[in-house]
């Protein structure tokens, strides 16, 4: 599937690529990533290949992501062409109570610096960064709301919060006529599956389309990383940081990475694309985020869609990436709703028994 093959984003009418291009390289500041002479080239490519959807944020090297995008964008005469999407939510300043989290003062703050960093007068995909477990879902919601009812905002999305508070706030907005929430931006892997608990329905039942981040943890699933090997790369850098999206060397991690190259092995693809292959066609997906430090690594990637992965093969990703369900998920078992229905077999509706919430291809997973 080419680049140019595109889903609508949730249930909203903007058309994204279904590979996304993220921006988060474009920066040596964190100690990795790609110089500016690279970041172009690796923009060049993935919008000559018909990208059109390209994810940054504010903080992204320290402000150096959007500024370099935005120069890209204008070098290249494509900015109606493109989508845009950036995050707001941590605090690029020092000792400023109001220079972080989702508060409406903080918002309204954030969006001015990423347009005048971008060089763009709106953003097509706006979204809070994480959840700040303070600000009042409503205030972040007739916020986001006013920003597109002015233009400086097309649409808006939740990054890296709560199930619960994803479906409070797109309940907001149907209940008071606010923009809706197009997409939700998170984790997800082979090796980090926790959305499957909620989120991933979360998203199908209400018409978000989730944005997948670090679909090859930080690179530990394109095969760069050995477990007998010294640890260099972004993995090396920010190993034992804090910060538990960049810890993935671990016993299961190493397990999964085996028969990942295994499965590889036998379709002759590189590891890589078959670990995004796989994250790509999973329930509410819309679109995956991919960045690259090289134009070489973004080539290989961006034949991820190129293949059908063997519905065996996918399984048995699948099976050695699994985890147990913790409370209360358990509960929601084919042997537990056994229990419920008292072994009676109860199917789900056939097909055509109701129209269908969107049409075949949707980004928001519902069929």
């Amino acid at each position: 599937m080419p680049l140019d093959t595109y889903y609508t984003l949730g249930r909203s009418g903007l058309r994204v690529s279904r590979l996304s291009l993220g921006a988060m390289t474009f920066g040596t500041e964190w100690g990795w990533g790609s110089d500016k002479h690279n970041a172009r080239r690796i923009f060049d490519l993935y919008v000559e290949r018909g990208g059109n959807f390209i994810d940054t944020a504010d903080v992204y090297t320290n402000g150096t992501s959007e500024a370099w995008l935005g120069e890209f964008v204008a070098d290249a005469g494509l900015r109606d062409r493109l989508v845009l999407a950036s995050k707001y939510t941590f605090n690029l300043g020092d000792r400023n109570a109001n220079g972080g989290g989702n508060g409406r003062k903080n918002l309204l703050r954030a969006v001015e610096g990423s347009l005048k960093r971008l060089g763009t007068d709106y953003l097509d995909l706006f979204y809070v960064h994480a959840w700040d477990q303070l600000t009042p879902a409503e205030e972040v919601m007739r916020t986001m709301d006013d920003l597109v009812s002015s233009g400086k905002v097309r649409h808006i999305g939740l990054s890296d919060v709560p199930a619960w508070y994803a479906a409070r706030a797109q309940t907001l907005a149907e209940w008071r006529g606010f923009e809706p929430v197009s997409a939700l931006q998170l984790q997800y892997s082979l090796v980090e599956r926790n959305l499957e608990h909620e989120h991933a329905r979360l998203a199908t039942e209400l018409g978000m389309g989730i944005t997948v981040w670090s679909p090859l943890a930080s690179g530990l699933l394109s095969g760069r990383y050995r477990k007998d090997a010294a640890p260099e790369g972004r993995l090396g850098v920010m190993k034992d940081n804090g910060n538990p999206a960049f810890q993935h060397f671990s016993e299961r991690n190493w397990r999964i990475v085996e028969e990942l190259e295994r499965v590889a092995g036998e379709i002759g693809r590189p590891m890589a694309q078959v670990a995004l292959n796989w994250v790509a066609n999973r329930p509410g997906v819309a679109s995956v985020i991919v960045g690259a430090s090289r134009p070489e690594q973004l080539s290989d990637n961006l034949g991820a869609l190129d293949f059908e992965l063997p519905a065996a093969l996918a399984e048995r990703l699948t099976r050695a990436s699994d985890m147990p369900a913790p409370f209360p998920y358990y509960f929601f078992t084919n042997a537990m709703q056994g229990m419920m229905y008292g072994g009676a077999t109860v199917g789900d509706k056939p097909a055509g028994y109701r129209a269908p919430v969107r049409v075949s291809g949707s980004g928001s997973g519902v069929e």
